[in-house]
């Protein structure tokens, strides 16, 4: 991640310490129905914008897809399957604590060269052992697969913070966005978010899962300080200018826990978590700030564990429902970036599938990625007997790693 690269495939392209972002070749340009885009009344700051006519954009456009068609043409079946996982490097590499990437790292990627890593406090001890863990992960991917790794990080600021007030850290906790959205100017969110990504990014970090986009208006005090607020006329410019100050800090960012889990009581982390409203009531509140990341411009979305009865007719979890993630997210709101679910090891969906079938409900649902499934070897075996099974088609999981590719190429420049 050292180079500075511009990556001509279209949208407008951010580019700062070595990694370039592409607004509209991460993220999705779509954005139907009350998707628009952010002004600066609404706090937001533009990044650079690509120039040129039509034409110039049109061809580079068609230049980036064949660049990706290839590239995901090149991968194996095994290959393709593994870059939809994205665990925890104690999953992968089957040790207790992950503070480096060597041998073991490799040997485990060889066997499955997983998209990406989430990354802990518990990995990252100090400024130089996180730069060189990242750089010796990354370098892994290049190697087994051509493709960078995805290497993200929960840095929301506050309560979820791996590196802001980590002792091995010379930085500082931005604090949480309750706060940032109690000032109500959505221009400090995009500074907070920027500075978020300006010590992210000399890591080696390429991803942070933020911003929070849900919204707290219900009685649970679970998301209370992680969101920017109660109402979506608080939350969504704040959210719409946080995607900014990411993107134009050159990281790619995830809006988070799509479609809403702010107003629902406890905690998916350990329990199933359920809201009664309608797809036309979700509509008027908790969609409206994921359309404004998506009209920003958002890479990512990740959707949550938590059911929506009254849109999709049962209690399974959204990370789990076509009815959400296909109809709602991809289809009507027109994102055509990546979507990842929630951490599956969750207690919101513990039971309901095995290891072996988790990942394929996933994907028939509609996911891009899975973040950390229980038992990683399982589940990938699990996707692949199953595209050999006809149960899921090797075009489906060739639609998923197009858009992986898409993003992973736009890192790499």
């Amino acid at each position: 991640m050292s180079r500075r690269a511009v990556v001509a495939l279209g949208g407008a392209v951010v580019v700062a310490g070595g990694v370039a972002v592409a607004r509209g070749v991460l993220g999705a340009s779509g954005g139907k129905g009350r998707a628009r885009s952010a002004g600066e009344k609404d706090g937001g700051s533009g990044g650079s914008s690509a120039s040129g006519d039509g034409g110039s954009k049109a061809a580079a456009s068609a230049t980036g897809k064949k660049a990706v068609a290839k590239k995901v043409a090149s991968l194996t079946l095994e290959q393709k399957v593994a870059q939809m996982f994205f665990p925890r490097p104690e999953a992968l590499t089957g040790m207790g604590q992950v503070t480096a990437a060597g041998d073991t790292t490799r040997k485990a990627f060889a066997k499955i060269p997983v998209g990406g890593m989430c990354y802990f406090a518990q990995n990252l001890q100090s400024e130089s052992q996180a730069r060189q863990m990242l750089s010796d992960s990354n370098q892994i991917s290049l190697d087994e697969v051509g493709l960078p790794l995805l290497m993200s990080v929960d840095e929301e600021g506050g309560t979820v913070s791996r590196v802001g007030g980590n002792k091995g850290f010379s930085v500082a906790n931005v604090g949480n966005m309750r706060d940032v959205g109690d000032m109500g100017d959505a221009r400090h969110a995009y500074d907070v978010c920027k500075k978020i990504a300006d010590y992210l990014v000399p890591l080696g970090f390429n991803l942070d899962f933020a911003p929070d986009a849900d919204i707290v208006n219900g009685r649970s005090q679970t998301m209370a300080k992680r969101s920017f607020g109660t109402t979506a006329d608080v939350v969504a410019p704040m959210v719409e200018s946080a995607v900014k100050g990411f993107l134009d800090g050159s990281i790619m960012c995830c809006a988070k826990h799509f479609p809403g889990i702010g107003g629902a009581q406890g905690d998916s982390e350990t329990e199933a978590i359920t809201t009664d409203k309608t797809l036309d009531q979700l509509r008027q509140e908790e969609l409206v700030p994921f359309e404004r990341a998506i009209a920003a411009g958002v890479p990512m979305v990740m959707v949550g564990h938590i059911s929506c009865p009254k849109v999709t007719g049962d209690s399974a979890p959204a990370s789990l429902s076509r009815a959400i993630v296909t109809d709602v997210l991809r289809n009507e709101l027109g994102f055509d970036g990546i979507i990842i679910t929630d951490s599956l090891g969750m207690g919101a969906v513990a039971g309901l599938h095995s290891a072996k079938d988790l990942g394929v409900a996933a994907i028939q649902a509609g996911a891009d990625m899975l973040l950390m499934t229980p038992e990683l070897e399982a589940s990938y075996q699990g996707v692949l007997d199953a595209v050999k099974a006809g149960t899921i088609t090797e075009e489906r999981i060739d639609q998923s790693v197009t858009r992986i590719v898409r993003a992973k190429l736009a890192l790499q420049g």
